[in-house]
């Protein structure tokens, strides 16, 4: 099921990683917008107003866990859903991510077959753990 014209925010200060990801995403009919820090993951939010966030944890200025809680405190923004997404794949890293506010996690490298599937399950309410 392709989710036409949902707005999805990939924050993530890899060029290439969001080139990847942009390349998935509208070919399957969703609209990416990006951000590659916390001020612009704001703004982005502002002028955009996405469904869905896709958040890199290890970030530069603000790490994802805490742009997470400051998206998660702001009522506009509460309830969009954030899927953490990084190559932290320690344990207890699941959990933080969740902790932070995110309400999913998918490991880096990214597989990209499976990924509108897993971003799907937070678009459609059944946030069944991914």
């Amino acid at each position: 099921m392709t989710q036409n014209k949902v707005t999805v925010l990939y924050v993530e200060d890899n060029a290439e990683n969001r080139t990847l990801v942009r390349r998935v995403l509208e070919a399957e009919g969703y609209r990416m917008i990006e951000a590659d820090s916390a001020v612009q993951a704001f703004q982005q939010i502002k002028a955009h107003h996405p469904q869905l966030i896709l958040m890199d944890i290890n970030m530069p200025d603000v790490d994802g866990y805490t742009l997470t809680s400051q998206i998660k405190s702001l009522p506009d923004s509460r309830n969009i859903p954030i899927i953490a997404v990084t190559a932290n794949v320690m344990r207890g890293d699941r959990e933080r991510s969740l902790e932070a506010g995110c309400d999913g996690y998918i490991q880096k490298p990214i597989d990209i077959d499976i990924l509108t599937q897993q971003m799907e399950r937070y678009l459609t309410g059944n946030k069944t753990n991914v």
